[in-house]
């Protein structure tokens, strides 16, 4: 069954047309999808952290790469926060209710490249919400299609990751740097001593864990 999705324009209003996915990832059409960031305080250093997802090597666009924590396209007919609390369920299995997002943000992006040998051009338009929750992982259910497996994150060194090892991530620099400052004011940190190397072992074990390997 063929999967349609509204043309909007950059505002992310709608503006009347319907058109297929694979036809909008061909043409460019601009289109809406929700991004939904769970953080949360450390519970030893006090230092927020984010909740990253590595998508599913099926993915037809960035397969095997960090995202957020959970995102997806809006379907014909759906609004921004009904797909936000839809994709925390779907991906993630974490039921929310409206009202506990935090929408910050809409934020534009484009995006032309070969995927598998298929040519994509993508235009979003994306309404960026947080949801600051401590959810321990093995409390949630993967929608194993689409994500095949999360981590926490410590928000500082990952942003570091970006720029070192910026092919494992396929998140928006600019988005996630909102994001860093809307949890540097709304969650308490402060830096434990030890914890760099620490954090920075267990990142790199489970970086080996999920069979990434960096390109040199």
């Amino acid at each position: 069954m063929s999967e349609y999705f509204d043309i909007r324009d950059w505002d992310g209003n709608r503006t009347g047309e319907m058109k297929e996915r694979e036809l909008v990832h061909r043409d460019g059409d601009i289109h809406g999808t929700a991004h939904v960031w769970v953080i949360r305080s450390n519970k030893e250093t006090g230092r927020p952290e984010v909740l990253l997802q590595k998508r599913s090597q099926e993915k037809d666009i960035f397969p095997g790469c960090l995202d957020v924590s959970a995102a997806g396209h809006l379907d014909a007919e759906e609004d921004f926060p009904e797909a936000a609390v839809r994709e925390l369920k779907e991906e993630l299995g974490l039921e929310v209710k409206p009202e506990e997002l935090e929408r910050l943000f809409l934020n534009q992006e484009t995006v032309r490249q070969t995927f598998r040998g298929k040519k994509v051009y993508d235009r979003e338009v994306s309404a960026v919400y947080v949801l600051v929750k401590d959810v321990p992982i093995e409390a949630l259910c993967l929608q194993k299609d689409e994500v095949e497996s999360v981590i926490w994150m410590d928000m500082k060194e990952c942003r570091k990751m970006m720029d070192s090892r910026k092919e494992l991530f396929c998140v928006h620099p600019g988005e996630y740097e909102r994001i860093m400052d809307y949890a540097d004011k709304t969650l308490a940190h402060e830096l434990s001593p030890t914890w760099n190397e620490d954090c920075l072992s267990e990142l790199d074990e489970w970086i080996e864990s999920q069979g990434i390997y960096i390109r040199q």
